[in-house]
């Protein structure tokens, strides 16, 4: 008894099946945030995701190039190593890159908050820094006790987000805005700035995502 088709012909059907199949599968191309070091080989710069040991190369489609400002500013150009967070779309060996979320001179590699974690803020004079997501937003400042209330997804107003909550006689206010924020202490620059309002106290600083 002859097969109707033989072996070659099988594995042909089976690959055709295969690759019509990965064709189908929608390509997600949402910007997410990229962890990572930045450098400049060259005429190159370079992507090298944390915990990574390959290389991508950096392809800036933000608006105005307002990507590479920031890491020319903070000295990519001048061979600077840079600790970054882009938004972007990692594909074919190349990070397309369309904002950014912290760039910091030699920082290390900080990975996702995940569920504990949405946002951080920190500022200086006086030196205070805040924590939000999971079950609680928490509020450390220097010389004063912490104060801790329930988290809430902080509410979007175009390029502002808000909390705000009140407990055991503290009321807290947090408002965060999509704007450039320089931290020279921290050699940083980032893409939010963040007022804190507490009992009538206000603190200004950076904030980033988590």
């Amino acid at each position: 008894m002859r097969l109707r088709h033989p072996l070659s012909a099988l594995l042909a059907i089976l690959l055709a099946t295969a690759l019509h199949a990965e064709e189908a599968k929608p390509v997600d191309n949402t910007p997410k945030l990229a962890y990572g070091l930045m450098l400049k080989q060259g005429d190159k710069v370079l992507f090298a995701p944390c915990r990574d040991r390959s290389y991508a190369n950096f392809d800036d489609v933000s608006t105005d190039q307002g990507v590479t400002r920031v890491l020319d500013e903070m000295g990519l150009g001048a061979g600077k190593r840079l600790y970054v967070e882009l938004l972007g779309v990692l594909e074919n060996g190349t990070l397309r890159a369309s904002g950014f979320n912290m760039v910091r001179v030699e920082g290390r590699c900080q990975m996702p908050g995940g569920k504990e974690e949405s946002w951080r803020a920190a500022g200086n004079d006086p030196a205070w820094a805040l924590a939000a997501g999971g079950e609680h937003v928490q509020l450390l400042r220097y010389g004063k006790p912490e104060v801790v209330l329930p988290y809430a997804e902080f509410k979007a107003e175009g390029n502002v987000r808000r909390y705000e909550a009140g407990k055991e006689g503290n009321k807290l206010a947090v408002r965060l805005e999509k704007t450039l924020c320089r931290d020279t202490a921290a050699n940083a620059v980032f893409a939010w700035s963040a007022t804190v309002d507490l009992n009538g106290q206000t603190l200004k600083g950076c904030a980033w995502q988590r």
